[in-house]
């Protein structure tokens, strides 16, 4: 604010104090009318110097209006519309994403990248938008251009900018996971003690396969050309790295390219990974062991030989609890099939723990799900009885005979079905049994199974790259821009599980997600925005970042004043 002096054209100069601000949208200085003072001659009867004096009454009043002392007052007509080329409802939730950005020093790694670079837009911008909109507003990339306008941001490029930046985001992922995994392990302590390790599966709507892009068993049995993706978490839950891989490589051989990635550059101690069945092959745990490591797999047991499927139905050994949970270990010399140099499968021996256990709630859910598959079954015997089925899902529970309808006779004629008798109540035997096999022989029992247990936080992890960020249908097709893309998610997904992790867990990611949407503020006057939308979850975020979120109306200068504190 400032003492305006205005010569009428009479002659005589009227005072007042005026505030100055910048219109949104446009950046026009505008001047506003807070309090009218009087003609300077007049003023002089009552004041030695009206204008020193009130130069310096306007000073105080900037000094209390930064404090929030001054009360603000609105000015509208009835008449207003609605510009559509103005965004005047924008979102600072995203300031709690940039709090952890930069805590990963982030911004500084780009900044320093660009440095040799001869480009005029800023990837450490691009990159910040890109993540933010992944969080918050999953969509494509020319969405995030288009909506940059909704974000309490300056950012300045060109959406041509943005498809060349993705080129330098491919060159730098390695550099920068590298980067990210020193700053988390030197901000928060990362425990690599176990790391757990899983591979999803992501389809694309194109119908021809390329060389990344490729026809494989999709985990959401689509048809459609597909990619892999193997990620690593730590101890507690945060992500570590992750490989992409071509469509049609299997679970199990996407294990050692990625402990490979991590072994030098990483710093890795002795860790034991930890995975399902999908990992369990000889050739992941020679090379565990190998390299110093150690392994935690489930096995099946349905599937697995004679005497472990006699060890585990045997009651003798089992530690029992009251609510009927049971466990039972033993250490074996045992076999593995591993490939030699000469791409030769051989047979090694090792000593190997195993680990069965019996969990009710287990049983229960097998045999509600045996239930289901079963129901299904019959209604496709009842649709159609003859003729060849696949056997896959519920059909694994039809028999099929050859059978003439005419004569009775059972021959190659056509198929008659049957729900199998035999097979389910085989499989019935095993309902909530389970087994974990192990190269930790010493461990206890208890102590595997709370390791084993863990990967429900990797498996929650590719749900949310899936639900809340979307990560799919993905809107570019160059190799170079698919693994940038999938690098803005990986950090997304990152940046969530700090978030969660800081609010010691108490909420779900779909319930941050919306509350920092949800934190917006609305133009009103005078650069001035109204927040509408405030409770424990916001408290709670503001507590994190140290930002109060409570305020209902704040300054542009304000809210710049958050953003930049994010950024210490």
């Amino acid at each position: 604010m400032f003492l305006k002096k205005d010569r009428k054209p009479n002659g005589r100069v009227y005072l007042s104090i005026v505030q100055g601000y910048r219109e949104p949208g446009t950046g026009k200085v505008k001047q506003k009318n807070v309090k009218s003072l009087g003609y300077l001659d007049e003023l002089e009867k009552d004041f030695d110097d009206p204008i020193a004096h009130f130069t310096e009454v306007a000073k105080q009043m900037t000094e209390e209006s930064k404090k929030g002392v001054r009360p603000i007052t609105f000015n509208f007509s009835v008449n207003d519309t609605i510009d559509t080329t103005l965004t005047l409802r924008k979102n600072l939730g995203f300031s709690v994403l940039s709090f952890f950005y930069h805590q990963l020093k982030m911004n500084e790694f780009f900044i320093n990248r660009q440095r040799n670079l001869n480009i005029e837009y800023s990837l450490n911008n691009i990159f910040q938008i890109l993540v933010y909109s992944r969080v918050l507003y999953p969509c494509s990339k020319k969405q995030v251009f288009e909506n940059i306008d909704g974000f309490f941001l300056d950012f300045d490029f060109k959406i041509d900018d943005i498809y060349r930046a993705l080129d330098y985001f491919n060159l730098y992922r390695d550099d920068l996971l590298l980067h990210i995994h020193r700053m988390v392990r030197a901000v928060y302590g990362r425990d690599m003690s176990n790391v757990y390790y899983d591979v999803t599966n992501y389809y694309f709507e194109i119908k021809e396969p390329d060389d990344l892009r490729k026809k494989g068993v999709s985990k959401e049995h689509r048809p459609n050309p597909i990619i892999q993706m193997g990620l690593l978490m730590d101890n507690a839950g945060l992500p570590i790295t992750y490989q992409l891989f071509e469509g049609n490589t299997n679970d199990c051989e996407t294990l050692m390219p990625v402990l490979d990635e991590l072994k030098d550059d990483f710093g890795l101690g002795r860790i034991i990974v930890v995975a399902d069945k999908g990992m369990n092959t000889g050739d992941n745990i020679a090379y565990n062991m190998l390299h110093g490591n150690g392994y935690i797999y489930s096995k099946s047991v349905r599937s697995a030989d004679a005497d472990l499927k006699d060890f585990v139905l045997s009651d003798d050994g089992y530690t029992r609890f009251e609510d009927g949970f049971k466990i039972k270990s033993r250490v074996i010399p045992t076999y593995i099939w591993v490939t030699n140099a000469a791409d030769k499968k051989i047979k090694a021996p090792i000593e190997q723990k195993q680990v069965v256990f019996y969990s009710p709630d287990y049983a229960r859910r097998a045999r509600y799900d045996r239930e289901k598959a079963i129901e299904k079954a019959k209604k496709t015997i009842q649709a159609n009885n003859r003729g060849k089925l696949p056997i896959k899902g519920s059909l694994r529970y039809i028999t099929s005979t050859p059978y003439d309808s005419e004569t009775g006779e059972l021959y190659e004629c056509q198929d008659y079905h049957a729900i199998d008798i035999e097979k389910i109540k085989e499989e019935e035997k095993f309902d909530g049994y389970y087994a974990i096999v192990t190269s930790e022989l010493d461990m206890p029992d208890n102590e595997i199974l709370d390791a084993y247990r863990g990967l429900w936080r990797i498996e929650e992890s590719f749900k949310i790259t899936k639900s809340e960020l979307k990560t799919r249908p993905v809107y570019v097709s160059t190799k170079e821009h698919i693994e940038a893309h999938f690098l803005t998610c990986f950090v997304s997904l990152l940046l969530i599980r700090l978030l969660e992790m800081s609010t010691e867990h108490k909420y779900s990611t779909k319930t941050l997600v919306n509350e920092m949407r949800n934190i917006t503020g609305t133009y009103m006057d005078e650069n001035y925005y109204m927040f509408d939308h405030f409770n424990e979850v916001v408290e709670d975020l503001g507590h994190v970042i140290g930002v109060d979120f409570s305020k209902r109306f704040m300054s542009l200068r304000e809210i710049k004043e958050i953003i930049a504190q994010t950024k210490k």
